[in-house]
């Protein structure tokens, strides 16, 4: 398996006709450089697809993924960020479009 240290989630929609190349140039423009093992997540202005850029340390993993209902859970363009980390935790939970933003008050059941 390819060995990913950290994931970063673009924040700004990405055309998901873009190649490796292009997400790659974008990621150098967002991030400052792509650095090995790190993972960055890309969505579309609908949230329905995201695209997912890896560099292994010898070159770049490109893969995507399609929700067929729904959306997956995306902070807004308008963030006063353009990127964010992810645990992976929480990066499992966004591949399945849940919401991986309330993983820790979901990770307790209480008594109201």
């Amino acid at each position: 398996m390819i060995r990913i240290d950290a994931m970063w989630l673009a924040t700004e929609p990405i055309d998901m006709r873009a190649g490796a190349d292009r997400l790659l140039l974008r990621v150098v423009q967002v991030f400052g450089a792509a650095q090995a093992h790190h993972g960055y997540l890309f969505a579309n202005r609908s949230v329905t697809r995201i695209k997912l850029l890896v560099h292994d340390g010898f070159g770049v993993w490109c893969a995507a993924r399609r929700l067929n209902a729904g959306r997956f859970v995306w902070p807004s363009a308008a963030a006063e960020t353009t990127s964010l980390t992810l645990t992976p935790a929480q990066f499992d939970a966004l591949i399945l479009g849940l919401p991986w933003q309330r993983l820790a008050e979901l990770s307790c059941i209480t008594r109201a």
